[in-house]
C-alpha cells in the first residue's frame, strides 16, 4: 500500500469524522449508547450473517463456470475477506479472498477478481436501488441537511458510473470472441512487447471470470440475490434501532443502508471510520432524531457490523491461514497461458 493513498484515507476519514460529531453533547451520546438495550444485537448479528451466507453462495454461482466450489467451503472465504477489508485500507480483502481461493482451488487470481468485480457492481447497482426508490423522501428531506441534500446529485453520477459499468460487463460476457479481439488489438497498439504475455494471460482470465453473466437468467439470479443480501443487512439496521429510543421506517433504514455504504467506496481508514458514520447521523437527524441518539446507534451498529464477522474470518483464516507458496502462485499466474485449463476462453 503506497504510503500516500493511507495517508489520504486517513485524511478523509478524520474528515467525515469532523462532519459527524460536530455540534453533538459527547456525554449525551455516551449515555444513549451506554443504557442500549444490547440484546437486540443478537437477532441483528444472526440476520446479518444469514445475509453473509447469501454472499458466499452468490460468489459460488458466479464461479460455476470456473469451478464449483461448495458454499460451505465458500462461506469462510467470504468471512475472511471481509476481515481484511475490516482491518486492512483499500478493500485489500477482496484482493486477500481471490488469493485463498488460489491457494486452496487453484482458481486464477485474475479470474476470481473479475466475479469480485460483478459482485461490486451489482451491489452497487443495487445500494443506487435502494437511495431511488426512496428519492421521494429524500427531496423532503434536502433543506435539514447539506449532506443528505447532496445525496442525490451523488446518486444520479453514481447510477451512471456502476450502470454504465454493468453495461460494459454484460457486453463482454455475452460477446466473448469480439471482447477477446478488443482486448488482444489494445495489448498489441498499446503494450509494450515484453509485457504482452502476462498482460494478455490477466485479462484473457479475467474475461474468463464473467461467463456466468452470459445468461439473463443468471444475470437475473445475481441480481435478486444481491437484492435478498441488501435487505437482510438492512434488516440489522432494524434490529439494532430497537436497542435505542427512536423509530424510523424500514424504508429509512434501506435509504441509510444505501447512503452508508455507497459513501464507504472513498477511501478512507481501515474499517470505514468516518465514511460510514457521518452520512448515517446526517440521514437519521434528517428524520428529526436527536444527535446524540443517532450518533450512539451509528457507533453500535457500526461496531456489530464490523466485530462479529472479523472475528469470524479471523478464526477461519488463523485455521488454514494462506501458505506463502499460494501466494507466489497467485503473483506468477498470469504470466502463463494455459489453453487447455478450463475456464480459459479460447
Amino acid at each position: 500500500m503506497k504510503r500516500w493513498q493511507f495517508w489520504l484515507g486517513i485524511v478523509i476519514s478524520a474528515g467525515f469524522l469532523y462532519l459527524a460529531l460536530r455540534g453533538l453533547n459527547i456525554e449525551k451520546a455516551w449515555e444513549a449508547a451506554r443504557t442500549a438495550k444490547y440484546g437486540w444485537l443478537l437477532p441483528g448479528i444472526a440476520v446479518y450473517f444469514l445475509g453473509v451466507w447469501v454472499r458466499a453462495w452468490r460468489w459460488h454461482y458466479l464461479l460455476r463456470p470456473l469451478q464449483k466450489v461448495p458454499v460451505r467451503e465458500m462461506f469462510p472465504i467470504v468471512t475472511i475477506g471481509y476481515m481484511g477489508n475490516n482491518i486492512y485500507p483499500a478493500r485489500a480483502g477482496e484482493l486477500l479472498r481471490a488469493f485463498i481461493l488460489k491457494d486452496r482451488r487453484r482458481v486464477p487470481v485474475s479470474a476470481s477478481l473479475a466475479t469480485i468485480i460483478v459482485e461490486r457492481i451489482f451491489d452497487g447497482v443495487v445500494m443506487l436501488g435502494f437511495v431511488f426508490l426512496n428519492l421521494g423522501e429524500l427531496a423532503r428531506l434536502q433543506g435539514d441537511s447539506g449532506f443528505v441534500g447532496s445525496i442525490r446529485e451523488v446518486a444520479l453520477l453514481g447510477a451512471l458510473a456502476f450502470l454504465g459499468a454493468l453495461g460494459v460487463f454484460l457486453a463482454a460476457a455475452m460477446y466473448p470472441h469480439r471482447s477477446e479481439q478488443i482486448v488482444q488489438w489494445v495489448i498489441a497498439h498499446w503494450i509494450p512487447a515484453r509485457l504482452r504475455p502476462k498482460v494478455s494471460g490477466v485479462l484473457l482470465r479475467f474475461l474468463s471470470g464473467l461467463e456466468s453473466l452470459r445468461s439473463p437468467v443468471d444475470a437475473l439470479m445475481i441480481l435478486l440475490t444481491t437484492t435478498l443480501i441488501w435487505l437482510l443487512e438492512t434488516g440489522k439496521y432494524w434490529f439494532v434501532m430497537h436497542a435505542f429510543p427512536f423509530e424510523v421506517s424500514f424504508f429509512a433504514l434501506m435509504l441509510m443502508n444505501g447512503i452508508v455504504n455507497l459513501t464507504t467506496t472513498l477511501p478512507s481508514a481501515p474499517g470505514y471510520v468516518g465514511t460510514f458514520d457521518a452520512p448515517g447521523i446526517a440521514l437519521l437527524k434528517a428524520y428529526s432524531v436527536p444527535g446524540e441518539v443517532a450518533a450512539a446507534y451509528t457507533l453500535v451498529l457500526h461496531v456489530a457490523l464490523w466485530f462479529p464477522i472479523t472475528m469470524v474470518g479471523i478464526y477461519y483464516y488463523l485455521r488454514q491461514p494462506l501458505r506463502i507458496g499460494g501466494l507466489r502462485g497467485a503473483q506468477i499466474e498470469p504470466q502463463t497461458i494455459d489453453p487447455e485449463e478450463p475456464g480459459v476462453s479460447k
